[in-house]
């Protein structure tokens, strides 16, 4: 049986492949896909929030350096998210 994180990794990892924007299923999916797995359950939360919370233009604006992320997101899943665009 599964416990609540579990399922909560699941639905994160199914939430950030439909984010409503093809651009960002492919980025956010593809950084759940390497990162997931190894994301403390916090981080996962916090995920979890930025995906639920913002909208998805800006996400996209962010991760592809259009516009600077708000001080308020300033979180190492974040980071992680940055690095792992500017990676691929």
């Amino acid at each position: 049986m599964m416990d609540e994180l579990d399922i909560q990794r699941k639905r994160v990892l199914y939430r950030s492949h439909h984010t409503g924007m093809k651009e960002n299923d492919i980025l956010v999916g593809a950084f759940a896909d390497a990162n997931l797995a190894t994301m403390s359950d916090d981080d996962v939360a916090w995920f979890e929030r930025l995906l639920l919370d913002q909208d998805d233009i800006d996400i996209h604006n962010w991760m592809t350096g259009r516009q600077p992320v708000p001080a308020e997101l300033d979180h190492p899943v974040m980071h992680r998210l940055l690095e792992f665009r500017l990676a691929g």
